[in-house]
């Protein structure tokens, strides 16, 4: 049973429980600013990051290639690990007559698409490292804030359906972002530009959505010895918050090391030419696009009308195992194909149903937006350190058979971990 909503034209109360439906207008303007968001941040680490790199790389072997990817995510996912929970605690103190949200919006895509217009010209290692590390630093902030407005804004019914309005962007962002570097815009200075500008144009129309103000004295103030408390959040105390986010960390991790390192697997595990992968990659994200966009959206509603999120979870988790599973065993392009198919299926309805879970096991209303960059931490450092765990995994064991292995196995036991939740059916 799913609890019962009304229409509102307004925000509700800063910290009141949403009761009220929020319209077709703010969705849509949700949904463009992730779209944005998520075409920011993918298509780099798809495409730009790695040829970048492997460009400066070029006198080294495949394998330093890769793991150089790797150092430059993982140092990447240090910055993330800080960002989310200090800008959403931030937001959940910021007493603008803005909002709590939108300033940390605006300042965040400012940052993310102004790192994107460096890392465009960067010429080292060291360079890119840096810039990136900003450009997360940006998404962190911004994401943060956006995710918080479900909480601060979306009713439980209503919540999986608007999280699907998460995920599909993601799946049209990468493709969309793909297709604008490849053949649009190309090459890295015309490539990052196009994505900052982009980011900046789907952003701008949210910020136009009002939220409740804050009052002044309403907060306590942050201090780094509350902040850094504010990391522990007990699982004794708050159980069904920490199985939630073990399997978020687990699943993405499995995703992650499905995807992330794909370009090199075409061109060293299948032996495609550079442009000719690319091309593969492409195809691949579309097939991965539309598998994804259908599950989220689908499962996300489902889950409102049914009110149960576990079963989607797990079988969700399940499904993103079985795609790794058939890159191991048949390690041929028309199987990646159908591993994508499986991913995107697994990956989108993961997406969307547990975002929904995650905003109904949080601990204190008054820090929405610090219990969900932790929560948000969970999906951008598995992105992040994928690329370097997976490079490590292609070293030891020779090959990508068993990167996929570990992308299984991670996904599978990040599902029965949400069996652990009694809170949430």
């Amino acid at each position: 049973m799913t609890t019962a909503i009304t229409e509102t034209h307004g925000p509700p109360p800063v910290d009141a429980e949403p009761t009220r439906r929020v319209g077709g207008w703010w969705i849509a303007g949700f949904a463009t600013a992730w779209l944005g968001v998520w075409m920011a941040q993918l298509t780099p680490v798809q495409l730009l990051l790695p040829v970048q790199v492997d460009a400066l790389m070029q006198t080294q072997t495949w394998q330093e290639s890769v793991m150089a990817f790797g150092i430059v995510s993982g140092i990447s996912s240090a910055f993330a690990i800080v960002a989310y929970p200090l800008t959403g605690a931030l937001s959940d103190r910021t007493t603008s007559r803005f909002g709590r949200r939108r300033p940390w919006m605006l300042a965040g895509a400012l940052l993310f698409a102004g790192a994107l217009l460096a890392l465009s010209v960067q010429t080292s290692i060291v360079g890119v490292a840096i810039c990136w590390s900003l450009a997360i630093t940006g998404f962190c902030a911004l994401s943060a804030a956006l995710t918080a407005t479900i909480s601060d804004q979306v009713p439980v019914g209503q919540r999986g359906l608007v999280s699907g309005f998460i995920s599909a962007p993601q799946a049209i962002g990468i493709i969309v972002g793909l297709l604008l570097v490849t053949e649009l815009f190309i090459g890295a200075l015309l490539g990052y530009t196009a994505l900052a500008v982009a980011l900046l144009l789907t952003v701008v129309p949210f910020l136009f959505v009002r939220e409740a103000v804050l009052p002044k004295g309403a907060a306590a103030p942050l201090t780094w010895r509350t902040f850094l408390g504010g990391f522990w959040i007990s699982p004794r105390q708050h159980p069904d918050f920490g199985y939630t986010l073990l399997s978020r960390v687990l699943v993405n991790i499995g995703n992650a090391l499905g995807t992330s390192l794909l370009l090199f697997f075409l061109i060293y595990g299948l032996g495609r030419e550079t442009l000719e992968a690319e091309g593969d990659l492409l195809l691949l994200t579309l097939v991965y696009m539309a598998a994804s966009i259908v599950s989220s959206i689908v499962c996300g509603r489902l889950s409102d009308v049914v009110g149960r999120r576990k079963a989607f979870v797990l079988g969700s988790a399940m499904l993103q195992a079985s795609g790794a599973v058939l890159l191991t065993v048949w390690p041929q392009f028309e199987i990646v194909m159908v591993g994508a198919l499986l991913l995107g299926l697994g990956y989108g309805c993961f997406l969307s149903v547990d975002q929904a879970l995650a905003t109904q096991v949080l601990p204190d209303a008054t820090s929405r937006g610090k219990d969900l960059g932790i929560m948000n931490i969970a999906s951008a450092v598995p992105q992040a350190l994928a690329p370097m765990l997976g490079a490590l995994i292609v070293m030891a064991v020779g090959g990508f058979g068993g990167l996929f292995i570990a992308s299984a196995l991670f996904s599978i036991v990040g599902a029965l971990a949400v069996l652990g939740v009694k809170s949430v059916r």
